[in-house]
């Protein structure tokens, strides 16, 4: 109850939380780190240790997403591995040390948390709580289009309590 009554007294919120992806989303592609899946590890290094995440795709021409890099992969190839002997499931065997990663293919996640241009901002946010997820990328028929992030989201809201219009560019 507390919480409808806050929205019902923040018209802003409601406004914010009906805007579509495609109106908050970064669609600058050269911008956005973006690999084919048989980019050598020596580039996804490279590319890491100036941003926290990769999109993975099959070929620049079709764009199509399968998976992501993230620091937290990187960490698991990074680190020592030592498998014992008493091991249940299937072990993370994506490992520096053995050398039994090569290309961006074998370190990629490839369960993306992924979001559409036309969903609604209100959608996308439950999204990221629910998996605590920072970012998204935004596809459309399967094609990398673009990504949102909860930085550019905070600037966007930010900005619209500064009498700055939820329409405008930036």
């Amino acid at each position: 109850v507390y919480a409808f009554l806050f929205i019902m007294k923040n018209p802003l919120i409601i406004d914010f939380y009906d805007l579509t992806v495609t109106q908050l989303m970064n669609d600058h592609l050269w911008d956005i780190p973006i690999i084919e899946k048989n980019e050598d590890i020596i580039n996804i290094l490279n590319i890491l240790s100036a941003r926290h995440h990769i999109w993975v795709i099959n070929t620049k021409k079709k764009k199509e997403l399968i998976g992501v890099i993230t620091e937290h992969d990187m960490l698991a190839t990074l680190s020592p591995k030592n498998f014992s002997p008493y091991v249940f499931g299937v072990p993370d065997i994506r490992s520096l040390q053995y050398g039994t990663v090569k290309t961006a293919e074998d370190l990629m996640s490839t369960k993306v948390i992924t979001c559409e241009p036309d969903e609604k901002v209100i959608d996308i946010l439950k999204r990221m709580k629910k998996f605590q997820l920072r970012r998204l990328p935004v596809v459309k028929n399967k094609k990398l289009i673009g990504e949102i992030t909860l930085h550019r989201l905070i600037q966007k809201y930010y900005k619209a309590t500064q009498y700055h219009s939820l329409n405008e560019e930036g």
